[in-house]
């Protein structure tokens, strides 16, 4: 009887359950890993984490900017002579 409650409550045979739990474990842990979290201080991995994925955020907002301006310095003055040009022909 108390088999089958267990095996009703852990949603199959604690034997497969437990050996899923373990390689879903292990597969979590290498994506951690390679995120840089450190299961010895979590929390200051966390904090890494964060700090680079905003660092990321930002550096990915200026290096848009910088290409900004470069193709801004060419296409605002052609298309402002284009549009004066246009304007003089009407």
């Amino acid at each position: 009887m108390t088999g089958d409650v267990m095996t009703r409550f852990l949603g199959g045979s604690p034997v497969s359950i437990v050996v899923r739990l373990v390689l879903l474990s292990i597969l979590v842990g290498v994506v951690l890993a390679a995120i840089g979290l450190d299961p010895m201080n979590i929390l200051i991995s966390v904090e890494r984490l964060i700090r680079t994925v905003w660092d990321m955020g930002f550096d990915a907002v200026r290096w848009v900017w910088r290409y900004f301006l470069l193709g801004a310095v060419i296409v605002v003055p052609i298309w402002l002579l284009a549009r004066l040009a246009r304007g003089a022909r009407r």
